[in-house]
């Protein structure tokens, strides 16, 4: 697994768990932080999610999430558990958790008790809602954040089911990770310039609210609203994936004239006699009508051949591959996207490569998911100046 020394010499005290703080220093760990997970005695739950190789507690998606970090299990109920923690933060630049608002209180881990260890800590919190609202202080999970920004109404709006559903990814925890990760990295940069601590929150309902209202705020972002909430493009039934011979097919016309070309590549420009598509607007306005002309016609092509011929035309397509069939994509492939590597006690694994490129820079090798505790004596003996 390469990565890269970006934040080289950045320690990070880690005390989340499950995907929303763990996907941002997953993040942070790729780019070089030295990452220390502190994890109850029973681990992170996220550990025992999906059947472990080996051992439990070593589950497939701890491997995927907690990556390049180093694990120590300190029990805060106790003295030398508290003064460890302590000792940690003091030597950390970061100090990052989930836990809500009257359990910190408890821990004695506020940002002014924190700041009292590390002057000029950063300090982020992953909330599930911003202490200023009336929602402060509830649990939040992903479910939950898709329910209250929203997201959950979009799948109706596409396929006339009114029952509202989940968008199947655990998108409100990994979204809120990567605000979380921005808002890390921004918060180290003005810590630099003033020599003080940062306080900082990340929320996760106002984070996905605002993930979703880029564009399906739509035209009701004025006052008084010139039309309805939601980019339409995004919730048109018709813009969905298209059966060929033997699969699914993805296509993005996306200007007129492409369309245009589209039927002549297909074999049918008549189609376009049809007074409903026969010019630009109507075109535009009929795009549900078009799509099931076009549907008519891929039925008699594999998708092998819609591809040659839509990319020899210039119009943007793509098979619609099944989420198994992507470790075999000839791109990630090429790329080395998906690399078996060895766990030192689960044996053989896949993992997905950091997707971002930092062009010219050395590489490193990054550590698999440590093991529960694995690392408590080796950052005690770090706190205490035996090692480094």
């Amino acid at each position: 697994m390469p990565g890269v020394s970006i934040l080289d010499g950045i320690r990070i005290a880690d005390m989340t768990t499950v995907i929303f703080g763990p996907y941002c220093t997953q993040t942070l760990a790729d780019l070089g932080a030295d990452v220390i997970k502190l994890e109850p005695e029973k681990g992170d739950d996220f550990r025992n999610v999906g059947k472990p190789a080996n051992n439990r507690g070593m589950g497939p998606c701890h491997l995927t999430i907690n990556r390049g970090k180093r694990s120590v299990v300190w029990d805060m109920k106790s003295d030398e558990g508290r003064s460890a923690v302590r000792q940690l933060i003091q030597k950390s630049d970061v100090f990052i958790h989930n836990i809500r608002p009257d359990a910190v209180e408890r821990l004695g881990l506020t940002f002014d008790e924190v700041r009292q260890i590390k002057p000029d800590i950063v300090y982020v919190h992953c909330l599930g809602f911003g202490t200023e609202g009336p929602y402060a202080g509830r649990p939040a999970y992903d479910d939950l954040i898709q329910g209250l920004s929203g997201a959950t109404s979009l799948l109706p709006r596409v396929d006339g089911n009114e029952a509202p559903r989940f968008i199947p990814t655990a998108f409100a925890d990994k979204v809120s990770g990567l605000h979380a990760m921005y808002a890390t990295l921004a918060a180290l940069r003005h810590r630099d310039q003033t020599g003080k601590a940062v306080h900082v929150e990340v929320p996760m309902f106002e984070c996905i609210t605002s993930f979703l209202f880029e564009e399906h705020f739509y035209e009701a972002a004025f006052d008084p609203p010139v039309g309805p909430f939601c980019y339409q493009r995004q919730v048109d039934p018709s813009r969905q994936p298209l059966r060929t011979q033997d699969g699914w097919i993805v296509i993005a016309p996306y200007v007129d004239e492409r369309w245009v070309r589209l039927f002549d590549v297909i074999g049918a420009p008549d189609e376009l006699r049809d007074e409903r598509i026969s010019d630009r607007r109507g075109r535009y306005f009929n795009q549900a009508f078009m799509m099931s002309r076009v549907q008519a016609h891929f039925v008699n092509f594999t998708t092998e051949a819609l591809l040659e011929l839509l990319g020899e035309a210039d119009i943007p397509a793509s098979s619609a591959n099944d989420i198994s069939d992507v470790p075999n994509d000839p791109h990630m492939k090429a790329v080395n996207f998906f690399q078996r590597r060895e766990h030192p006690s689960e044996g053989g694994y896949w993992e997905v490569q950091p997707p971002v490129r930092f062009v010219g820079e050395p590489e490193r090798s990054i550590a698999p998911a440590p093991r529960l505790g694995e690392h408590s004596r080796e950052i005690l003996d770090l706190l205490n100046g035996a090692s480094d």
